[in-house]
């Protein structure tokens, strides 16, 4: 943590703290949170399993703003209940709806049962007016389809790592949309996704670490951890301040200025679902 940030503010859109790489952890994550000016964390949720860690973690840690839903990755493993039992979740705590999404890349998935699933979830979160967080991959036509035919939260959504094309920006922006940049933006081969961001309205534009995914470059990592038991790196949730250090100098502007305005950004889409200061 470099000295100049110990009085900022920082605050993580989208990360997995309850994922099991990450566990070992938590006990010193817990205590360098308010150490390293981590004022908020969105914890998002993907499957009926993970929900129950995503719970237990908003009770533990006040900089927790946890968030439950069914990832398209895990449509297939949802349960008959999955509907009720997301009801559930989001009734115990303040609470945003995510990660959802649409993911073409998912092999043998049936994209038709993806829509519907991510579909009910957003009327969800349109009922409730609750941010969503969403996750897109080769399907960018298809969910800005989707979010103009569709009833839209008022407090806006998240496009979690947003790798969407340039021209998709604007249009996003005028539903509600809110651009989430990772430390992962940072490695050579994101070139073009580093580029988009640069085009992002200053007032849509969020940070996130994705921990324990998506790790920045090794020479910007600050908190490194041992690899993952399949041998893949693991990244801390306390890289945030090295996410924001990477978006300052790539948007040239201040550490300060930056970290002003995504706190501003923040509380516009979650403040709903805060609880303390």
């Amino acid at each position: 943590m470099y000295p100049n940030e110990m009085s900022l503010r920082l605050f993580d859109a989208h990360n997995h703290l309850q994922d099991e790489r990450l566990v070992p952890y938590l006990n010193d994550i817990a205590v360098f949170l308010p150490v390293a000016g981590i004022a908020r964390m969105v914890v998002n949720g993907t499957c009926e399993k993970d929900w129950s860690g995503v719970l237990e973690l908003a009770g533990r840690l006040p900089q927790v703003v946890p968030s439950f839903g069914c990832h398209p990755w895990y449509v297939g493993s949802r349960t008959a209940q999955w509907r009720e039992n997301l009801v559930r979740f989001l009734d115990a705590v303040p609470s945003a709806i995510g990660e959802i999404g649409l993911d073409k890349r998912v092999e043998d998935a049936d994209f038709a049962v993806q829509e519907e699933v991510f579909l009910w979830q957003l009327r969800l979160a349109s009922e409730r007016n609750s941010p969503v967080s969403i996750h897109c991959l080769q399907a960018w036509g298809k969910l800005l389809e989707h979010l103009r035919s569709n009833p839209l939260p008022r407090c806006g959504f998240v496009l979690h790592s947003f790798g969407g094309p340039r021209e998709m920006i604007a249009p996003l922006a005028r539903l509600g949309a809110y651009f989430s940049m990772p430390g992962g933006f940072a490695r050579d081969r994101k070139k073009r996704r580093r580029e988009v961001f640069r085009h992002v309205p200053p007032d849509r534009l969020l940070i996130e670490t994705d921990a324990p995914d998506q790790l920045l470059p090794e020479k910007l990592v600050e908190f490194p951890l041992p690899l993952s038991t399949e041998g893949k790196p693991v990244n801390h949730p306390g890289n945030l301040g090295a996410v924001y250090r990477f978006a300052s100098e790539l948007l040239g502007i201040s550490l300060e200025t930056l970290a002003g305005q995504v706190e501003e950004n923040f509380h516009r889409v979650f403040g709903g679902v805060q609880t303390g200061g």
